[in-house]
C-alpha cells in the first residue's frame, strides 16, 4: 500500500495562537479528576489529525471560522476543557475551571489533499507544522489542555490537528467532545450527548486496598538496557486487511481460530516486534499492555451517559522474550485473551486504590509494548459540515510519557474500498528492518495446520 510520498515538503503559514473561550460564561470551580485519569503513565499530551476534503456544498464557509466559533461553542458544556489542572496533596491533579480557554491556531498550507498520496496514514509529513507546538504551552500543570491547529489547503480541504492533555479523557471521551464541536459547527445549539463530569465513579475507596494483580505496575529495572532508544527511531505504518488476518489465522490450531482481530493482531504483532529488538537475555520479561475500555463492565452504579473521562485499564500480558518468540502463536494469543479476561469492575476499584496507595505510579516500560484499539472510537466519524473525515485517529505511533511504546489500531479503507486496520509502529532503525522481515514471512508462510499443542515456529527466532 501506497505511503505518502517521503519527500514531501509544503509551507504552513500561521497566524499567531489564541485562547478561545467559552461563549457563555461558565461556574469557576475546582474540579477533582479520578483516580484513573492522574495517573503518571496518562500525564503526557496525545496527538491527533483529522483530515477533510473540500465540499462544493460548503462553498464560501470559513473552516477556520466554522469551527472556531464552534469550541467555543462546546466549551460551554464542556467548560472544564477551558480551565488548567492544578496538582494537590498526595500529587493529586484537579481542574481549575477558570474559562481562560483552549489554544487555537489558524494556518494556510500551500498543499493539497492528493497530495499527501493515495494512503493517508501516519507518519505525516510536516506533522510539527500541522500541530504546532507553541513553545510553554505543552506543560501538564498550568497549561491549555487542548491545543486545535485549523491548517486550510489549496484544494479547499483543510486538516483539523488537535493535542489533548490525556489526564482529561481517553478516546471515548475526546471523540465525544469534538462530536460536539462538529454538531456545534453544523448548527446545533445543544450536543447530542450532554457532558457529565462523575469522576468520583474512578475514586479510591476509603481505605484504598489492592485486591486483584496488577502486573502493569510491577517496578522492573532496565537491567539490560531495554528501553527503546529515541535516536535514529523509525516510523512505519502496516495495513492489515481480513486477507491479511485470515493469513495469521492460518497458524492457530482450531479451537483458537475464532479469536478477535484484535487478540490475534496483537499477539503477531508482539512476537514480531519483540524478535526484532534482539533481547539480550532470553530469560527476560517481555510484555504487552492491551488497553481495554472499562464502560460496559462499570454496572454497580453504572457509567451514566456522556462521562468523558479515562475510563480503560492496562492489563498486561507477561512472560519470557525465549517463550514468547520460540512457542507457536496460539502460546501468545492465550497470553493476551486471559489478560483481556482480567478486566472487571472490581479490577478497576482495586486500580483506583493502587494509585492512590503507591502515589500514581507510571506503568511498566521496561520490556513493554502498548496496543490501543480505536478503531469503534469514531474519530473518522467526526463532521463538521464538510462530511467524514478522508483519515481521522492518532497523529502518530509511539507516543505518551515514555515515547516509542505504544502502536494504535486505527480503521483504515483503501484505494479499493477495501477496510482494514492501520498500525503505526515505532522502532529503531535496524529493528525495524528485523520488525518487517519477520512480519512478511509471516504474511506469506504457507498455510499449515498445527494441533491444538506443538513446539513448532514459523518464525525462525533469534534466541
Amino acid at each position: 500500500m501506497a505511503s505518502p510520498p517521503a519527500s514531501l515538503v509544503f509551507k504552513v503559514q500561521r497566524r499567531q495562537p489564541e485562547l478561545v473561550s467559552p461563549a457563555e460564561p461558565t461556574p469557576r470551580e475546582l474540579k477533582h479528576l479520578s483516580d484513573i485519569d492522574d495517573q503518571e503513565g496518562l500525564r503526557f499530551q496525545i496527538p491527533v489529525i483529522q483530515f477533510y476534503r473540500y465540499d462544493p456544498s460548503m462553498k464560501g464557509k470559513d473552516c477556520v471560522k466554522v469551527i472556531r466559533e464552534a469550541i467555543s461553542q462546546a466549551l460551554v458544556f464542556y467548560y472544564p476543557f477551558a480551565g488548567r489542572l492544578r496538582e494537590g496533596p498526595g500529587r493529586k491533579l484537579m481542574v481549575d475551571c477558570t474559562g481562560e480557554g483552549i489554544l487555537f491556531i489558524e494556518a494556510d498550507a500551500d498543499v493539497t489533499l492528493r497530495q499527501f498520496g493515495d494512503a493517508l496514514q501516519p507518519p505525516f509529513p510536516c506533522l510539527e507544522e500541522l500541530l504546532y507546538n507553541v513553545p510553554g504551552s505543552d506543560g501538564v500543570l498550568n497549561s491549555p489542555l487542548l491545543l486545535i491547529q485549523v491548517t486550510r489547503l489549496k484544494c479547499g480541504g483543510f486538516i483539523f490537528a488537535l493535542r489533548l492533555n490525556h489526564t482529561m479523557s481517553d478516546a471515548a471521551g475526546l471523540v465525544q467532545f469534538m462530536t460536539a464541536v462538529g454538531e456545534a459547527a453544523r448548527g446545533a445549539r445543544v450536543p447530542s450527548i450532554l457532558p457529565v463530569w462523575a469522576r468520583e465513579a474512578f475514586k479510591a475507596r476509603n481505605p484504598p486496598r489492592v485486591t486483584c494483580t496488577h502486573h502493569e505496575y510491577d517496578d522492573v529495572p532496565d537491567t539490560h538496557g531495554t528501553l527503546v532508544p529515541l535516536d535514529d527511531m523509525a516510523h512505519r505504518s502496516f495495513f492489515f486487511r481480513p486477507t491479511e488476518i485470515s493469513a495469521i489465522r492460518r497458524f492457530l490450531p482450531d479451537h483458537l481460530r475464532k479469536c478477535s482481530t484484535f487478540e490475534i493482531l496483537t499477539a503477531a504483532l508482539w512476537r514480531c516486534r519483540t524478535i526484532a529488538l534482539e533481547p539480550k537475555d532470553p530469560e527476560q520479561e517481555v510484555r504487552v499492555l492491551c488497553i481495554v475500555n472499562a464502560r460496559s463492565k462499570i454496572v454497580n452504579p453504572p457509567l451514566p451517559t456522556g462521562f468523558y473521562g479515562n475510563a480503560f485499564a492496562f492489563p498486561v500480558a507477561l512472560t519470557t522474550a525465549a517463550k514468547l518468540c520460540k512457542n507457536p502463536l496460539g502460546f501468545a494469543l492465550e497470553l493476551v485473551r486471559s489478560a483481556k479476561a482480567d478486566v472487571t469492575e472490581e479490577y478497576m476499584r482495586s486500580l483506583a486504590d493502587l494509585m492512590v496507595i503507591r502515589g500514581r505510579p507510571h506503568f511498566t516500560v521496561v520490556g513493554t509494548y502498548l496496543v490501543s484499539d480505536v478503531t469503534r472510537a469514531g474519530f473518522g466519524d467526526v463532521d463538521f459540515g464538510w462530511g467524514k473525515a478522508a483519515y481521522g485517529g492518532p497523529a502518530k505511533g509511539g507516543v505518551g510519557a515514555i515515547p516509542g511504546v505504544a502502536s494504535f489500531y486505527i480503521p483504515f479503507r483503501d484505494n479499493n474500498g477495501e477496510d482494514g486496520i492501520v498500525v503505526p509502529v515505532c522502532l529503531p532503525a535496524p529493528a525495524m528492518e528485523r520488525f518487517v522481515k519477520e512480519l512478511d514471512g509471516m504474511l506469506k508462510e504457507k498455510s499449515i495446520d498445527l494441533p491444538a499443542q506443538t513446539s513448532t515456529t514459523f518464525i525462525k527466532c533469534a534466541l
